[in-house]
């Protein structure tokens, strides 16, 4: 088994020995793309989403050292009408390039070491294919392509590695992107390559509007084409973990589902599923990735009124995003937009491609958000987060006065999401006042009743004992007039569906004396 180059099906095997949600299919759309003006992908999606899993699979696939038809009996590849024709047909190079940067980082001569490792290995596997003086890796495998008359399969895994590491400009950045286009856009790569696979986070850099490898077909968390389903786990694979492992669904769904990927309206974060499953609980996952220091340090640029954005989306509200601009890199980012984009690519946001519009995923993101908002010393919003744990004690209390008070203490001026121009704005205040419930509820803005749309509802998660709540909020109104509107529309009824006990709440703020009142009823069933 070689490092680079015949490494066989060993690590695809240790996956399949744990428990593994069959993504095989992904084998069929990458054939259809072998021997083409398509057969070079960039696959890019956030950390622990599966691309290395992939490419392991790809490896053990297309490598001819080996015999993997007994890892896919059973699986989606083996009923593509393709399996035959490309299983274990092709010499597999694989560079892992978070390798050489452990080894080799701030290290400008980064290139030359990758270049002469793999090319020095090869030549062991073709001892017959005779070494030119200059030869680099891409004029030897030329010469081994033309004497076995087998072109190779190459697969890359974090090619963008380099980029996030070597500042822009850098010898060891500008060498890596020469290497590249050297490797993939060079007349003969399509004599030496049947087919090539690389993963990573950020899409190709862009110089000026074109891409450094514009000959790659490029999927991303933006536009994903027709690979959405295996970036993640879709609703039927994870209710199928839940039931096999005895896990509420409703759970897994609430803590790790929300992303919206190309055509897919529903994938979870694999990683934290599975994580999730073994355990036998949902918690966050996410710091374990990346930190929230990664968010804090974008949106603490506060480009075009950002914070106020991220403050809405943590409130459930979307915010428009144009993805175009941005330019692929960490180290490039100028605007609201690009840094939206960015939280994107890294999975802190979910990304809408038919409205344009970006918004939190789900529990354990939004988690990650919240501790970005302390980072950066948004202080009113931070008080406002902290004081959430009394506000819902209170409220299910039937504290009247001190629920009018802790929602006062959320309202800043100097935040103008905060500032109640209207009654959106006021349901914005509230549900950031009212964050700390989602540890036991699940929270709705705009809840559908039948009779119209309830202002905010939170319905007990499972095992939780506490009331549900239905909030009307009223603006230069007495706060009676909601519990009114709510009990008028019946919305009760709706709620009722999911819980027992049921709390009315009227909130009501006033815009002369800038004071908040509250009204607090048990709905009695009839």
């Amino acid at each position: 088994m070689g490092i680079f180059i015949n490494r066989g099906n060993a690590d695809f095997q240790r996956i399949l020995n744990g428990e593994y949600v069959d993504k095989t299919g992904l084998i069929a759309v990458v054939n259809k793309t072998l021997f083409s003006e398509k057969s070079m992908s960039c696959v890019t999606r956030c950390r622990r989403f599966g691309k290395s899993m992939a490419a392991k699979m790809l490896c053990a696939y297309y490598d001819d050292s080996c015999d993997s038809r007994s890892l896919f009996a059973g699986l989606e590849a083996e009923k593509d009408a393709s399996f035959e024709k490309h299983l274990n047909k092709y010499p597999v190079i694989y560079i892992d390039m978070t390798s050489f940067i452990t080894r080799f980082k701030d290290d400008d001569n980064i290139v030359s070491y990758i270049d002469r490792e793999v090319r020095e290995e090869i030549q062991t596997v073709y001892p017959d294919v005779p070494v030119q003086e200059g030869d680099d890796l891409m004029k030897f495998l030329l010469r081994v392509v033309l004497k076995t008359r087998k072109p190779f399969f190459f697969i890359i895994d974090e090619w963008d590695a380099i980029c996030r590491e070597f500042p822009s400009g850098s010898k060891g950045l500008d060498s890596y992107v020469n290497w590249l286009r050297r490797m993939f856009k060079d007349v003969s790569a399509n004599t030496a390559f049947a087919g090539v696979y690389m993963t990573g986070i950020l899409p190709i850099k862009k110089y000026d509007t074109q891409s450094a490898l514009n000959n790659f077909l490029e999927y991303s968390m933006v536009e994903p084409r027709r690979m959405a389903t295996y970036f993640g786990f879709t609703k039927d694979e994870v209710r199928t973990l839940a039931a096999r492992h005895h896990i509420d669904y409703d759970e897994l769904e609430a803590w790790y589902d929300g992303y919206q990927i190309g055509d897919e309206p529903s994938i979870f974060n694999p990683n934290s599923v599975m994580q999730a499953v073994d355990i036998g609980r949902c918690r966050s996952f996410w710091g374990g990735t990346a930190t929230f220091k990664v968010v804090s340090g974008y949106i603490d640029m506060n480009f075009e009124g950002l914070k106020d954005d991220i403050i809405s989306m943590l409130a459930g509200d979307r915010c428009f995003v144009d993805p175009t601009g941005f330019q692929n890199d960490l180290k490039e980012v100028h605007s609201r937009d690009d840094v939206l984009t960015v939280l994107i690519h890294l999975g802190y946001l979910s990304f809408d491609w038919r409205e344009s519009e970006c918004y939190i995923p789900n529990y354990e993101v939004a988690g990650e958000m919240v501790n970005a908002v302390k980072d950066v010393k948004w202080q009113h919003v931070a008080d406002a987060l902290q004081l959430s744990k009394q506000l819902l004690k209170a409220t299910i209390a039937g504290d009247e006065e001190a629920v009018a008070h802790a929602v006062e203490a959320a309202h800043s001026d100097d935040t103008s999401i905060l500032s109640y121009n209207d009654e959106n704005s006021l349901a914005c205040v509230i549900s950031i006042a009212y964050y700390y419930a989602q540890n036991d509820y699940h929270v709705h803005r705009e809840y559908a009743t039948g009779k119209g749309f309830a202002d905010l509802v939170m319905i007990p998660r499972k095992n939780v004992t506490k009331p549900a709540l239905i909030i009307e909020l009223k603006k230069d109104k007495d706060a009676r007039t909601g519990i009114d509107q709510i009990k008028e529309r019946k919305y009760p009824q709706k709620v009722a569906e999911y819980t027992g006990d049921i709390l009315l709440v009227g909130i009501s703020y006033d815009t002369e004396t800038k004071q908040h009142s509250c009204k607090i009823e048990r709905w009695e069933k009839v």
